[in-house]
């Protein structure tokens, strides 16, 4: 859009509509964002009314090195699986204009990155909603409380008032984790649950142990409302564990003979599916139906091993 209204003179909100394959409603929406970031549109009233920049206005140009080119579209195309919904063609736009404008060589590269490069970072299983993710993130930078219209697993919709601590992409979702005044304890809200987001409220004091990312997956991997606490002894070094167990939602602690794993989920499937994916061996201290659910998985990869076809 500041592409359009930099090359004409003026121009409708419905040409910049029919251009961009967006409704009307969308590219008033993005007139406002560029407000918002201090870009001067101005706009004409009436029935011919159209939108321009203000004369003599011009974005600086930006120069980026070779590295922080390649640093860029690296990162792009890692925001390209993190699968916030409507961020993707801001993405494929973002990389399209760095292809553009750089050197050939430099474009081989990016192009080498593009089909070669797989992130290490799970498909979302549901994209989010990319204002709510942004509403959330905002609200935790500025410790504002947020309302949010709820639906849970079992389809049930409620009004909540949040104070949030932090939002993390943990295991192909995405989740804010803070204070739920309704039930008065910390909570993990799923984030393509969300159906409405209010801008930022009343603001909140941010209870310690939430000041870095690691403290956030220590309080997650301890939260109360989980149905199962997890303790899980394995016969490692320290080293060795951290770089077998994946880093959402446990705790380490080096202790007489090994590592204890702690953590609580309501899925016990998931934690049979982390331990049986380990290289050392372990001991299951709590709870015993995960023992259970130990010999089910095995069983089932026993059956499918003795498939032919």
């Amino acid at each position: 859009m500041l592409e359009l209204l930099q090359s004409r003179r003026k121009i409708t909100g419905a040409e910049i509509a029919e251009r961009l394959e967006v409704s009307p409603r969308t590219a008033r929406r993005y007139v406002e964002t560029l407000r918002e970031l201090g870009v001067p549109v101005r706009g004409e009233r009436g029935r011919h009314g159209a939108y321009s920049l203000r004369p003599g206005f011009k974005l600086p140009p930006m120069m980026f090195t070779d590295d922080e080119a390649l640093g860029l579209a690296l990162g792009l195309l890692t925001a390209r699986r993190l699968g916030l919904a409507g961020v993707a063609p801001t993405v494929e736009g973002a990389l399209a204009k760095l292809e553009r404008v750089m050197p050939e060589a430099l474009g081989e590269k990016i192009r080498a990155l593009e089909e070669t490069i797989i992130p290490a970072v799970a498909l979302p299983a549901a994209p989010p909603a990319g204002e709510v993710v942004m509403t959330l993130a905002m609200a935790v930078r500025e410790r504002r409380q947020v309302r949010l219209r709820y639906r849970s697993g079992l389809a049930e919709e409620t009004e909540r008032r949040v104070d949030p601590y932090a939002v993390i992409h943990r295991e192909g979702y995405w989740y804010a984790v803070g204070h739920d005044h309704l039930r008065e304890r910390l909570r993990l809200f799923r984030l393509d649950r969300v159906l409405e987001a209010e801008p930022p409220g009343e603001t909140f004091v941010r209870p310690p142990g939430f000041d870095t990312p690691q403290q956030v997956l220590d309080a997650l991997a301890s939260m109360p409302q989980d149905r199962w606490s997890v303790e899980v002894l394995l016969e490692a070094a320290p080293e060795e564990a951290r770089e077998q167990v994946p880093p959402m939602g446990v705790v380490l602690e080096e202790v007489e003979g090994g590592v204890l794993m702690r953590s609580s989920t309501s899925d016990l499937g998931w934690m049979a599916r982390v331990l049986a994916g380990l290289r050392c061996p372990f001991v299951v201290r709590r709870p015993p139906e995960l023992r259970e659910e130990l010999r089910r998985h095995a069983a089932e990869i026993a059956r499918l091993a003795e498939r032919t076809g």
